[in-house]
């Protein structure tokens, strides 16, 4: 799972160095088609749903959740960013030696069964959807997105 989030750091980062290009006004400009309605939107969804999953339900973690309009600018996503990135490094560690062991985990009011290696692979697939929606939201709003593939 380490080396796997590697790859997803390497893309994030593409992906983060790329929206920098992108203006103050188009980072929050809402557009009602796409999910979550902005750029700032999307990147504060992508960290709520580790802390979520990573931080909250599998490692037992209080999170304080803020809302979208908290987070103003690049920088403060990328504070946010800062921390899922210590939960997962939490996450990994505690799992890494037993990925297929059993978690019960709370989902919608009950309890589920769901191992590191599936609630991992969750999270990831989770960030790399939301990357696609901010590429065709930069586009739609006049940016030629980069290739941020993990293959590149």
């Amino acid at each position: 799972m380490n080396q796997q989030y590697e790859f997803v750091l390497s893309s994030r980062g593409t992906i983060l160095d790329y929206i920098k290009t992108i203006s103050q006004a188009d980072f929050t400009a809402e557009n009602s088609t796409f999910g979550r309605g902005s750029i700032r939107n999307l990147l504060v969804h992508i960290c709520d749903t580790y802390a979520s999953w990573i931080g909250e339900r599998s490692l037992r973690k209080k999170i304080i959740y803020k809302g979208f309009d908290e987070y103003s600018t690049l920088p403060e996503c990328l504070a946010y960013f800062h921390d899922v990135d210590g939960y997962v490094e939490e996450f990994v560690n505690t799992f890494k030696d037993n990925p297929h062991t059993e978690l019960e985990i709370i989902r919608n009011g009950e309890i589920i069964a769901l191992n590191p290696l599936k609630l991992f692979t969750h999270v990831i697939t989770h960030e790399f959807h939301h990357q696609g929606q901010i590429m065709s939201l930069s586009r739609h709003l006049g940016y030629t997105p980069v290739d941020a593939d993990i293959i590149r």
